[in-house]
């Protein structure tokens, strides 16, 4: 499959919560990172989504927000993966962040430059991706 999304997670649906609108999809990746992904329950059905179907998990680089220091912090998005900066590649406006996750996966995110600056990124440097539910789309193969 081509697209135009950076990241491309090939996983294994965990689990599928059912709800009156929207879904939960729990995927579990090879390296045992977990994605939590919320799409209309009209697309579970179409997708044949259930426990133990291979998907693939699809995150624009634009989507993932980059923090560090988040220590005593809650947030309300369900996907925050811990890594480190493997690679930065510094723009005039923008920089890619490439992440190593702790499972092994690597991310790819997309920040401003002055952000980049601000949150001192570096190869090396501890960071947690942060990814909204809804901003995880999922695939499967045809």
């Amino acid at each position: 499959m081509l697209t135009s999304s950076r990241n491309q997670f090939k996983g294994t649906v965990k689990s599928v919560k059912k709800g009156a609108v929207n879904d939960e999809i729990v995927i579990k990746l090879p390296g045992g990172t977990e994605l939590t992904s919320i799409i209309t329950e009209t697309s579970t059905t179409a997708l044949g989504l259930k426990e133990g179907t291979e998907v693939i998990a699809l995150v624009k680089s634009s989507w993932v927000i980059l923090a560090t220091d988040l220590e005593g912090i809650k947030l309300s998005a369900r996907n925050q993966l811990s890594g480190k900066v493997k690679e930065v590649k510094t723009g005039s406006v923008n920089s890619e962040v490439v992440v190593s996750l702790d499972g092994g996966d690597e991310l790819v995110a997309i920040v401003t430059c002055e952000s980049e600056k601000k949150l001192g990124l570096a190869p090396g440097k501890k960071v947690t991706a942060i990814i909204k539910a809804p901003h995880i789309i999922v695939g499967v193969a045809v």
